[in-house]
């Protein structure tokens, strides 16, 4: 039996949707402006632009529906409403057309941002690491099983306070689902428990204290989280 010198960290994990069963977390991924009209509100050209990524650490998770709290050093967090893809298969330099076997289950996530210190990294050509990996930056819904999602297709929607901000498709993912795994997995080598957060679309905006987020994917589920 190892000996550790401080205590091993707890494992972070997302519930299995319908069962007491746990889906434990390696690491996330998540794709940089991957909706042609989200990049275009960020600034960029989506014609041109091949898959960026960036992460975010396993313990930002937030699950269950319970509180996120406003982040430090901010005065600007946005919220992003995202499909997660949770990797249930390794494997390295991954085809596209193999991509899915791969795929344990989905779920609904938000990808919070500290948008004022994200774009302060931009300006001077820093690391986006505290402007995206802070404590509590991962809200994410319960994971349904791959079989019978089509990640290809249906709504991606976001309210805060019961008024819609953020409303697109599936089908409008500048890079598909398949393509993102093979993509990635040319760069590192994907494990079980990778989860991708796979982009947001337009609408992007703050959000403060008290505001209820429930994001919707159609055929996978909820996310729902208070910020406080």
């Amino acid at each position: 039996m190892t000996d550790y010198v401080v205590a091993p960290p707890a494992i972070s994990a997302v519930p299995i949707k319908g069962t007491d069963k746990m889906f434990p977390v390696r690491r996330i991924f998540c794709v940089g402006r991957n909706y042609a009209e989200h990049a275009i509100e960020m600034g960029s050209d989506p014609t041109r632009e091949p898959p960026f990524y960036f992460a975010k650490p396993a313990d930002a998770l937030v699950i269950n529906d319970a509180d996120m709290p406003y982040p430090s050093m901010s005065k600007s967090l946005h919220h992003e409403m995202e499909l997660v893809v949770a990797i249930g298969t390794g494997g390295s330099d991954i085809s596209v057309a193999h991509a899915l076997k791969h795929v344990w289950g989905y779920c609904s996530g938000l990808d919070m941002t500290r948008r004022d210190i994200q774009n302060e990294a931009k300006k001077t050509g820093r690391p986006w690491d505290m402007g995206k990996g802070f404590d509590h930056s991962a809200p994410m819904g319960a994971l349904v099983p791959a079989a019978g999602v089509d990640p290809g297709k249906g709504k991606i929607e976001l309210k805060v306070n019961g008024k819609v901000v953020q409303t697109s498709d599936l089908s409008k993912l500048i890079w598909s689902v398949p393509e993102v795994i093979s993509n990635l997995s040319h760069l590192v080598r994907l494990e079980p428990g990778d989860l991708i957060m796979t982009g947001t679309p337009e609408g992007v905006a703050a959000v403060v204290k008290g505001d209820v987020l429930e994001g919707f994917v159609e055929g996978v589920g909820t996310v729902k989280t208070k910020i406080v």
